[in-house]
């Protein structure tokens, strides 16, 4: 005998589940005018260079990671769909990729390849988990760099685009790691930190492309090509590092 519901329409359900996807919507709303305060009045973002990233096409935009919380992967893609008119995808995390390895058997560089070859922005942070890891008193050295995006560039064509970030390493500061609670939440780090960051002012510099010609044959050329431009990459995102420090006056105005 099957139980009566009382509903036997179904419209109580369907009312439920209307409701929930409301909340949902309500919930993405409030998040991105929150992101919108912060970005506009809060960090008083600045962007500079927006010509550097091709109207159309794929390109791997290389970011440093800085912020104890990683703040900076949702400020940037505020800051590409509105500054820019270009949507910033992320694909993978912070592994290493075999440099000799085949697409198939990499699904995190198989996901790079399909958002490349869809002609799509493709944002990595080369520092993987180590960069909002870095200690205060060096903030914006970046750490050595995972070249897995050098070889999605290279078997895609796409050029390299350095964007540097200042102001996230004083907004949301590290001030040590907590390893029992990262090992309880499976999490790579758990960083003792502000629950909501500091009105640190924020400025995205976009640098020139690196152009990417076509990936060499061998394992063995693709595994140096790539790492001569994971190299060039790294250097060039230091130097807009550098430059932007030296330009900023104070760290809240």
């Amino acid at each position: 005998m099957s139980e009566d519901t009382g509903d036997p329409t179904g419209v109580a359900g369907d009312g439920l589940r209307q409701f929930g996807e409301r909340l949902g919507r309500m919930g993405e709303s409030a998040g991105d005018r929150l992101l919108d305060w912060l970005v506009d009045d809060y960090f008083r973002l600045d962007l500079l260079g927006p010509e550097n990233i091709p109207s159309e096409g794929p390109a791997v935009v290389v970011a440093n990671r800085s912020g104890a919380w990683g703040l900076d992967a949702l400020v940037l893609q505020k800051v590409f769909a509105r500054g820019i008119g270009r949507t910033l995808a992320y694909a993978r995390g912070p592994g290493a990729v075999p440099l000799g390895a085949a697409p198939g058997l990499e699904p995190e560089l198989e996901r790079e390849l399909e958002r490349l070859n869809a002609r799509e922005l493709l944002g990595v942070f080369p520092e993987g988990h180590s960069g909002p890891g870095t200690p205060f008193r060096k903030r914006y050295r970046l750490r050595p760099f995972d070249p897995g995006f050098a070889v999605s560039a290279l078997q895609s064509g796409a050029p390299v685009v350095p964007v540097a970030v200042v102001g996230a390493e004083e907004a949301v500061p590290g001030f040590g790691e907590i390893p029992f609670l990262a090992r309880l939440l499976d999490l790579p780090r758990f960083p003792v930190a502000p629950l909501f960051p500091f009105p640190a002012k924020w400025t995205v510099t976009i640098g020139e492309p690196i152009p990417v010609a076509a990936g060499p044959e061998t394992p063995a050329q693709r595994a140096d090509a790539a790492h001569g431009l994971c190299a060039r990459a790294r250097a060039a995102l230091q130097d807009l590092l550098d430059r932007e420090l030296g330009r900023r006056d104070d760290l809240f105005w």
